[in-house]
């Protein structure tokens, strides 16, 4: 039997203990060796050196290490820096990225309260809530922090804001009687947790759990467990590099051995000494001109231009990688409150008997009057200087009423003072004040129908007071069950009228007037709608996961049109009670989950995991956060708590839907300009492959110097490939499915591109090394790197798109390509200056003859590549 379903005479034998005296000195002591302190423990973190030496393990790392070693080794300094300091610079971004991370378990202990009231050795105390054992008497009042887990001895008029745990704003009303049903936490109105706000009343439980077995420690470990997430590029580069880096190894070995054993077995009189040299540096060549060095800082300087673009979007990206993720995305696991809706309870109907639509005409009726009156006197809400919303939700959207009919509530309320009032409480369900309006002394009543329709004996109809019939009493109910099926949030109204010296009791609270009803919803966004129809169109499943009841989400999630036909709501009882197997059968038609607990969430997402789908999953609260961290890209909301936020890889900061889907557009078109920057990338570095390969099978000198190759990777090809991450979204971006989970950092055509694209770079380099080499061989490594770097500064032109033609794509629209290109160009002249000929190995004799060949040849090969892409698209 749970706690919850034990009476108290039960929980207190349990922990033998006594409401009046506490625990004694030395069971709190032999409960602390028990139990431990009430605190969440520390997680062990991995070392900086640890992770810095971690990223040594990549294997494109250990290919570029040994061919900087080799450098070294053969004497070329400047070029084993270079690579040293590149290598170096990954380490450190990457190390400096990992550090960023996990801050939400230092975030979950700063909630935990400081101090904590108790009744020890038959007194009360103030002790450190670190300092609780489970058994302690503790003592509540309004403002007060949990510091544990309960069970309620005393309730008085006690609320408890629980949104941290269960996700809803409204403040639970407590009691101290015990629930014979299994419900979940949002329902267990007899218990206390910790870290959640006392707001009204006071209280005294008995404390059940401390620490890890309290439910925020539960969760704490939860997140702690949690996986994160590698982002679906981070794992195609991953597993890329690792092929790429071992392919390229083997290259290199095999070049190497045919170089000398072609030399070895030769007749001719050569230095053997200098050909094994020769034949290593045509190695290190291969393995500097495969390896994009300057790849991961392109990645991340084009995700970074996508979150300046998110942030217009009102996304805040805390880890680069969830932009692309982001982009990827198949399921929207959804908070409802403030997500979907506009976190604001509104009045939409309201309904008084023989009125066909009420406030219509300028000139009111009675009932009409006494409504507003009635909304906005009895009451106890009001907007304070700043302009915050003070009081229940339920209230706050009864003044609104007022203030839109144009009555204002504070006008109203010093016109009319309350002059007596019986507060609302959980067993009447009830409120009542006293006002003298119209030289008439009323009290006004609100309440839930049910009760309001049983203690009510007259109904007000066109100004009359007339007696209560079983016909209308029919009437009534049949408008409060049809506002409930809407999941609408029904209350109605009453006045009785009171002699001037009337005391009021609560024995008043019968035999009086019925004036109407109002019904009112968390109203959905108005833009939600079209979001909901963008997303699926996108291909993508939103997902409904709340804390509120099923009728209330599964009504919002039918009228926003994010359940279909066959579609399902379940509850979290429900969830608890399917096997994996059935949830897995079920998982694509259930588009609603309410009052879940965290482990449900986390369940869901794991669910959706396994079927290969990419899951964002949103949340506010310390409920979500372990959901946040297991999902593929967590989003907190920006109104929420610290845990959330530092679970969540991105951060809405209008809490808002339609936000996400804008923000998956972006992270669509900026997955698209990663791919374009790593074709145009691999292009490149293909050309300069095949070039090389051609010259070992025929026997010519090395067309390039290492140095070459590391300036067109790392400094010319720089800004043409970040050029790339600012072109605009490609027409169908939100009108095409999701890119499966298993496909290539190259599907989707990418790969033909960069095999056609290198095949004609590496042509027209082979062409001008061909050329060149008619000459001497240092005018063919001069003509080949001037074609080379040429035309892989032109490609930037095709690699705008794999679709449209340069021109089809608004040539110029994207300024900033112009702008590289014009660089790159300057930066091969620079090449080709006096004082930098003999750094770059370009003699002397290379003059404009040779570069309007070299020229002529990188045009001729960008110009095919758009000739291939016209046919192709055909």
């Amino acid at each position: 039997m749970s706690t919850y379903q034990k009476t108290k005479k039960e929980v207190l034998d349990q922990w033998e203990v006594s409401k009046e005296d506490g625990l004694t000195s030395q069971e709190v002591n032999n409960r602390l060796e028990q139990e431990g302190y009430n605190e969440i423990a520390d997680k062990e973190k991995v070392p900086t050196w640890k992770l810095f030496l971690e990223t040594f393990k990549d294997a494109m790392v250990v290919v570029l290490l040994i061919a900087a070693i080799v450098q070294l080794v053969l004497g070329e300094v400047i070029e084993s820096i270079i690579i040293f300091i590149v290598i170096l610079l990954n380490s450190v971004i990457s190390v400096v990225q990992t550090k960023k991370a996990e801050s939400s378990l230092d975030a979950l202990r700063d909630m935990s309260a400081p101090e904590a009231k108790v009744v020890r050795n038959g007194t009360s105390q103030t002790i450190m809530a670190r300092e609780l054992v489970p058994g302690d008497i503790v003592q509540l009042e309004a403002g007060d922090y949990i510091p544990a887990d309960g069970r309620l001895l005393e309730a008085e008029s006690l609320k408890i804001n629980e949104g941290m745990l269960t996700g809803e704003s409204d403040a639970v009303e407590k009691e101290t009687e015990p629930i014979k049903e299994e419900v979940s936490i949002g329902d267990r109105i007899n218990m206390v947790f910790s870290s959640s706000l006392v707001v009204n009343g006071r209280g005294t439980f008995v404390v059940t759990a401390t620490g890890g077995k309290a439910e925020i420690g539960k969760i704490a470990e939860m997140i702690e467990t949690a996986e994160s997430k590698q982002t679906p590029l981070q794992r195609k580069l991953d597993s890329f590099s690792k092929k790429l880096g071992i392919a390229i190894l083997l290259i290199c070995i095999v070049i190497f051995a045919v170089q000398v054993g072609r030399i070895w077995f030769s007749d001719a009189d050569v230095d053997m000494t200098k050909a094994v040299l020769d034949a290593l540096m045509f190695s290190v060549a291969i393995a500097v001109a495969a390896i994009p060095e300057a790849l991961q800082s392109i990645v991340t300087i084009v995700l970074s231009v996508g979150t300046n673009k998110m942030a217009k979007q009102h996304a805040i990206i805390r880890r680069l990688p969830a932009v692309e993720t982001l982009g990827s995305t198949s399921v929207i696991c959804t908070d409802k409150t403030g997500t979907l809706t506009q976190n604001q309870m509104t009045v939409t109907e309201t309904f008084l008997p023989g009125i066909e639509d009420p406030f219509s005409s300028e000139k009111w009726v009675m009932s009409e009057e006494l409504l507003i009156q009635t909304a906005a006197l009895c009451n106890d809400s009001y907007i304070n200087e700043d302009k915050n919303e003070i009081g229940d939700p339920t209230e706050i959207a009864l003044i609104h009423l007022a203030e839109k009919q144009k009555q204002p509530y504070k006008e109203l309320r010093n016109k009319y003072k309350r002059e007596a009032e019986l507060p609302f409480d959980s067993d009447r369900k009830m409120m009542s004040t006293v006002h003298t309006i119209n030289n008439e002394r009323l009290m006004l009543i609100k309440g839930g129908p049910d009760v309001m329709l049983d203690k009510a004996r007259f109904i007000l109809i066109d100004g009359k007071e007339e007696e209560l019939t079983s016909d209308w009493l029919e009437k009534l109910h049949q408008q409060n069950e049809a506002y409930s099926k809407q999941a609408l949030r029904v209350l109605a109204f009453a006045y009785k009228k009171l002699t001037k010296d009337h005391e009021l009791t609560l024995e008043d609270e019968k035999d009086f007037v019925l004036i109407g009803f109002t019904a009112m919803m968390d109203p959905p966004r108005d833009a939600v709608y079209g979001s909901i129809e963008e997303a699926k169109k996108a291909g993508i499943k939103p997902v409904m996961i709340t804390g509120d009841h099923k009728t209330t989400a599964e009504a919002i999630g039918k009228e926003i049109g994010l359940m279909d036909e066959g579609d399902l709501a379940v509850t979290g009882k429900e969830l608890d009670k399917m096997s994996e197997q059935d949830l897995d059968e079920k998982l694509e038609q259930i588009s609603v989950y309410a009052r879940v607990s965290p482990e449900n969430k986390i369940r869901i997402v794991k669910a959706w995991q396994r079927k290969n789908q990419i899951t964002a999953m949103t949340g506010d609260g310390v409920n979500d956060a372990p959901a946040l961290k297991q999902a593929d890209i967590g989003i907190g909301m920006g109104s929420g708590t610290d845990v959330a936020k530092d679970s969540a890889a991105m951060i809405l900061t209008d809490d808002n839907f339609v936000s996400i889907v804008k923000a998956v557009s972006v992270g669509r078109t900026v997955f698209d300009n990663i791919k374009k920057s790593i074709a145009y990338l691999f292009a490149g570095n293909l050309g300069a492959i095949i070039a090389i390969l051609f010259a070992v099978i025929m026997n010519w000198a090395n067309p390039f110097t290492a140095l070459q190759l590391l300036f067109i990777n790392l400094v010319n090809d720089s800004l043409p490939a970040i050029a790339l991450g600012m072109e605009k979204s490609e027409p169908n971006v939100m009108k095409r499915k999701p890119r499966k989970i298993d496909d290539g950092i190259f599907a989707g055509g990418t790969l033909r591109s960069v095999i056609i694209r290198g095949l004609l770079i590496g042509v027209a380099v082979i062409i001008s090394h061909y050329i060149g080499l008619q000459h001497s061989e240092e005018m063919g490594v001069a003509m080949a790197f001037t074609t080379l770097i040429l035309s892989r500064t032109l490609q930037t032109f095709p690699a705008r798109s794999n679709v449209q033609t340069a021109f089809g794509a608004g040539f110029f629209q994207n300024k900033y390509v112009l702008g590289a290109v014009g660089v790159g160009f300057v930066l091969y002249a620079i090449t080709i200056l006096p004082f930098a000929r003999d750094v770059f190995h370009i003699p002397a004799e290379f003059g404009w003859s040779q570069g309007w060949i070299a020229f002529g040849l990188a045009i001729a090969s960008v110009i095919l590549m758009e000739v291939v892409k016209i046919v192709r698209n055909k």
